[in-house]
């Protein structure tokens, strides 16, 4: 992998490696584009195969949150940060200390929060250190817990696919696969249940299924299954790269519409759901809510005001297929051309008025 040119490729500003070995911190931080303000993106900790492997989620990840701050009206650009290492047994306040210290070296040109691997009372460790943080759980100004408001975006979007397909956006009686019942995916399945949807789930962790069937009375898949499930929505909310050149002729949906980030293995992939006449709701409008909720704590924090933005994801992903259809492309090639067209004209803004 050629760092520079890859960087080159998507227009990367930077990418930051740091290293503390007193706490065993390995972490990379990607900024991809600040056109529209600071970069905002969580922080993953996973145990990745390679670094190389490490390099490429944080680069992609900080990429799609500059397109999704972007269509989601927000004032902040993208980025993301990655910390190499099991979150279950490597985590520590030494490791997560070390790591505050890094973003408050970046001076607020890097926000970031919580995201796989990293809960909210992490963020709390990693604020000890620096003010550029959001996503805390309480406290002045604190919004808590987002998984919430990303599911109940994540729903709205959902219910928007469902109106453009069936001509009726109820959950009821849809049947929806969901893979991953970590924090956002539970809530997306509790919104499903009280929907009246047939629920199926998987997790790689077999004490979450376990969970969310004793609470919700849904159908539990082992984690392969979950592509060959004949439903309505297939609904991803785990790691990226699930709609693959493996996956994407197994799916027996009308609707790919979840959680997670980077969906796509790659681009082409989105071509082929096209093909395949299954809906593709970009994943970085539809879970745009994570992001409008710790947003609102950079200027004071409002839940009501969060949940309003976050409804609007529904109209966002009407007009992601609206674009669609108007230019006969693929949705997530309307979703890029509806970020990109804010961010060239915030850009054309600041050239002109900026001396």
């Amino acid at each position: 992998m050629s760092i520079f040119n890859e960087m080159a490729k998507y227009g990367y500003e930077q990418l930051v490696f740091a290293n503390d070995e007193a706490s065993g911190l390995h972490a990379i931080i990607a900024i991809h584009d600040t056109t529209l303000g600071p970069a905002l993106g969580g922080c993953r900790m996973w145990p990745y195969e390679s670094e190389e492997d490490a390099i490429i989620d944080a680069l992609r990840l900080a990429r799609g949150m500059t397109y999704k701050t972007a269509a989601a009206g927000l004032d902040l650009g993208g980025g993301k940060a990655v910390i190499i290492g099991d979150p279950r047994k490597d985590k520590t306040e030494t490791l997560l200390r070390a790591f505050g210290r890094f973003v408050e070296t970046l001076k607020g040109r890097y926000i970031t929060a919580e995201d796989v691997g990293i809960c909210a009372e992490d963020v709390e460790i990693i604020r000890m250190e620096t003010q550029h943080v959001v996503g805390l759980p309480r406290g002045p100004g604190a919004g808590g817990d987002p998984s919430p408001v990303t599911a109940y975006g994540v729903i709205c979007g959902m219910r928007a696919c469902l109106e453009r397909v069936y001509g009726d956006g109820s959950l009821k009686g849809r049947s929806v696969a969901v893979q991953g019942v970590g924090n956002v995916g539970y809530c997306i399945v509790k919104h499903l249940s009280e929907g009246g949807a047939k629920v199926y789930v998987t997790d790689v962790f077999k004490e979450k299924i376990d969970r969310v069937v004793e609470d919700f009375g849904v159908l539990p898949v082992l984690p392969e299954e979950i592509y060959d499930i004949d439903c309505d929505v297939f609904c991803p909310c785990a790691l990226g790269g699930v709609i693959n050149a493996e996956t994407v002729t197994r799916l027996k949906c009308k609707i790919v519409a979840g959680s997670a980030n980077n969906q796509l293995a790659d681009e082409c992939h989105g071509d082929a759901l096209h093909d395949l006449g299954i809906l593709y709701a970009p994943d970085y409008i539809i879970n745009a809510g994570g992001a409008i909720n710790v947003s609102e704590e950079i200027c004071g924090y409002d839940r009501e005001k969060a949940m309003g933005k976050a409804a609007w994801i529904y109209h966002r992903i009407k007009a992601v297929m609206d674009i669609a259809e108007e230019e006969g492309i693929p949705t997530y090639q309307a979703a890029s051309l509806l970020a990109e067209e804010r961010i060239a004209k915030i850009g054309r803004i600041r050239r002109i008025f900026v001396p």
